[in-house]
């Protein structure tokens, strides 16, 4: 059990990662560093209340705003999107919903669909 809540717990956060357009910049951020980042906005992203809390938010805007270059944005996408479909119960609107909570605007939707290739 302690062991599925952790996968659980790092898909959830890569997927937050992923919808943020976050990248490894210049290899300065690893996929273990955005998942601390963004743990967060785990208990948002498993049961949604009214208000994201500002934890969550101020960490999923510095990822973004560390995160800049196209093929590094496009490496933290796969690494992220192959984490979370390994986790079943991610609540998807919640997820997709997360950036807009946080003031933070992205040119694509986020789904476990995404091709990493389009991400910029």
């Amino acid at each position: 059990m302690a062991s599925s809540t952790m996968l659980f717990k790092v898909a959830c956060l890569a997927m937050v990662c992923m919808v943020l357009n976050t990248s490894m910049a210049n290899g300065a951020l690893t996929c273990a560093q955005i998942t601390f980042t963004a743990s967060p906005c785990i208990a948002y992203i498993r049961n949604p209340g009214a208000a994201v809390p500002a934890q969550c938010c101020n960490g999923l805007r510095s990822l973004n705003d560390q995160c800049k270059a196209t093929p590094e944005r496009q490496a933290a996408c796969r690494c992220l999107k192959s984490t979370v479909l390994n986790v079943p119960g991610v609540n998807l609107p919640a997820l997709a919903g997360l950036p807009n909570k946080c003031g933070i605007n992205l040119p694509y939707k986020v789904t476990p669909a995404i091709d990493c290739n389009t991400v910029h």
